[in-house]
């Protein structure tokens, strides 16, 4: 899909979001606290990333964390692609779609999960389908 597709298929905040590396204001999106049984796809492309049987209750995540749906691990391994992010004067992971390259959040490290990881995803970058759906 080009970009002039994902324009008009994506609203102007999942663009941001996903095409420009936005990030969504805290406890703004629509998956911060969903707590049903599905998997949460790219908005964009539609690739599996995240199950819900991965997601994190947001309430008793770190500060600074909170905010954002939040994950312990990814669907498959190559579900996504990481990389150094420097913007903003911080040091962080980005996370990003492996099949479209669209950004998706950050990944901390977190040793209150049992992987290790705190996946930190806007809402905008994903969709849900729940169990019943997939």
């Amino acid at each position: 899909m080009d970009e002039n597709e994902l324009k008009k298929k994506l609203t102007p905040e999942q663009y941001r979001v996903l095409r420009e590396g936005g990030t969504e204001a805290p406890f703004s999106g629509a998956y911060v606290d969903l707590a049903e049984d599905g998997m949460f796809h790219c908005q964009a492309c539609g690739a599996p990333l995240f199950s819900s049987e991965q997601k994190l209750d947001s309430s008793k995540s770190s500060p600074g964390l909170a905010g954002w749906p939040a994950f312990d691990d990814v669907v498959k391994s190559d579900a996504v692609i990481t990389r150094p992010d420097t913007s903003g004067g911080m040091r962080r992971t980005e996370v990003l779609c492996a099949k479209c390259e669209s950004h998706l959040g950050h990944v901390f490290d977190d040793s209150k999960e049992k992987t290790g990881k705190h996946f930190c995803i806007n809402s905008g970058a994903l969709n849900f389908s729940q169990k019943e759906d997939i």
